[in-house]
């Protein structure tokens, strides 16, 4: 399995592992997790697919709504079935019909599998034994809800489903594509074609909790992406902002997806413009490593803004850090740091 499954095999971390990591030739997987995290806030322990259907087929509708392409694929029947409805050919009760009969086909075996081989922990068993079609929920996913992270699934769920979307609707070529960061708004965007027209993606908090385990980057403390929360997370330029043009000078963009975590703001204060030790800089390789594994369309960004190979994204690194050193000695440590790694 991929490295980030073998380090962690804590509950949270399988479920992470399956949004950032599973296979995607659709966006069923996003629909499904959707729905799942709804049984675990009603405590549902038992669901048939006819209940299942209607919040998964209404979680599909209102990405079609915004994005037609949910799928590699160059058609799909259960996908169709809600552009028609979106068309007014067809009624929401067929398609949760239709979604009942065909959508689970797939999804249901496909969810708990990573790189060929299913994660230790399921979430929920089928039950399909005297003509019922239901899923039992197990133990594993309802003990998510006494979890501190169970409140930032929904976001990173929709993060990592808005930027699989994107990839798959963008007429871009890979090679040049720039996932960019709007530091005033905390969004990443893009500028598609010759036009330039920007299109928002996600939350740039939303779209970097999960490769980070819902963690500060530095401290390793538990962080919340909840936009109410009053003590939310900050995104920290790990070399610090304020020598961007030296960095510039060096072919690097220090607002590059590259640079950026997340730090409990208590934290990222006290860090202010400082460079954090060197030791910190093999756990940025290593979660940018994370996001090159789960493919479009970060991974192309931090490809194209650090280096197509492992050798030369940490050459890169190191490079950019010796740059920086030239303005902050000595480095900083957080005053809190428990154990834990990416």
């Amino acid at each position: 399995m991929i490295k980030f499954q073998q380090q962690d095999i804590s509950l949270e971390s399988q479920w992470r592992a399956i949004i950032l990591f599973g296979r995607n030739t659709a966006t069923y997987k996003f629909a499904f997790a959707k729905s799942l995290l709804q049984l675990i806030n009603n405590e549902t322990t038992k669901i048939s697919l006819e209940e299942l259907s209607k919040p998964f087929a209404d979680n599909l509708i209102s990405h079609l709504r915004i994005n037609d392409k949910q799928g590699s694929n160059a058609s799909s029947q259960l996908l169709d079935s809600c552009r028609r409805y979106l068309k007014e050919e067809l009624t929401i009760n067929q398609v949760y019909e239709i979604t009942q009969k065909i959508g689970f086909k797939d999804v249901l075996d496909a969810f708990h599998n990573l790189n060929g081989a299913k994660i230790t922990s399921l979430f929920y068993e089928k039950d399909f034994s005297r003509n019922k079609k239901e899923l039992v929920i197990t133990d594993n996913l309802l003990e998510l809800k006494n979890s501190f992270h169970l409140k930032n699934f929904e976001q990173e769920v929709e993060a990592r489903w808005n930027l699989v979307e994107s990839a798959w609707n963008l007429k871009v070529n890979p090679n040049l594509l720039e996932v960019k960061y709007d530091m005033e708004a905390s969004l990443f965007f893009i500028n598609e074609n010759q036009a330039m027209r920007r299109i928002n993606i996600t939350s740039v908090r939303d779209a970097l909790n999960g490769y980070q385990k819902g963690k500060c980057f530095y401290s390793f403390q538990d962080i919340s992406i909840a936009h109410l929360d009053p003590h939310i997370c900050q995104v920290d330029h790990f070399l610090p902002h304020a020598n961007k043009l030296f960095h510039q000078k060096e072919g690097a963009n220090i607002n590059g997806v590259w640079n950026l975590v997340l730090a409990d703001p208590e934290i990222n204060r006290h860090k202010g413009k400082r460079i954090p030790e060197v030791k910190f800089l093999e756990r940025l390789y290593n979660r940018n490593e994370f996001y090159i594994e789960s493919k479009h369309p970060l991974a192309e960004t931090i490809i194209n803004q650090t280096g197509n190979t492992p050798g030369k994204r940490r050459s890169f690194l190191y490079k950019q850090y010796q740059v920086a050193e030239n303005f902050s000695f000595p480095p900083w440590k957080p005053t809190i740091e428990n154990q834990g790694n990416f």
